[in-house]
């Protein structure tokens, strides 16, 4: 009989993607970590469980190279927490609509992405960008929330 392997708690998450994401910063030039602790706070605020809380702390974590989808596939952590972390990294060339398709065929990863969306189109964060900026990314949200059937208060 195999011995299941010890998984990683929120706190090991937590640390491990603060490290992965350290060298990054946000498109307001902020440290990364702020927008993976805000989704992970939107997420536990939205009533996420721990998986989802994992999973928004390492969201970005392959889209951005941070970790690797090799690394992801070993690591110590929930069958679930992984699928929605793969749901929810974007691949290249792939429509809205592919992506949005994934992530609500995924169980909890329309939850997460939610939080990822709310931290993202907040009017405060996004005040800081040039007006183009600001409007391309305001309207990709928006697009986002709509594929995915949410309502402009997600």
């Amino acid at each position: 009989m195999e011995r299941q392997q010890r998984r990683l708690s929120l706190a090991e998450v937590e640390a491990l993607a603060r490290e992965a994401h350290a060298a990054q910063t946000d498109k307001a030039g902020r440290p990364y970590a702020e927008h993976l602790a805000a989704v992970a706070h939107g997420v536990r605020a939205r009533g996420g469980d721990a998986e989802q809380i994992a999973a928004a702390w390492l969201h970005d974590a392959i889209e951005d190279a941070a970790l690797t989808e090799q690394w992801l596939a070993d690591a110590p952590l929930s069958a679930r927490t992984k699928d929605i972390v793969l749901a929810l990294t974007k691949r290249s060339g792939e429509t809205p609509r592919a992506y949005a398709d994934r992530i609500l065929a995924t169980p909890g990863a329309a939850l997460v992405k939610t939080a990822d969306l709310a931290h993202n189109a907040d009017p405060a964060r996004l005040a800081v960008l040039d007006e183009p900026t600001r409007a391309r990314l305001t309207r990709k949200y928006a697009d986002m929330r709509a594929l995915l059937g949410l309502g402009d208060d997600a």
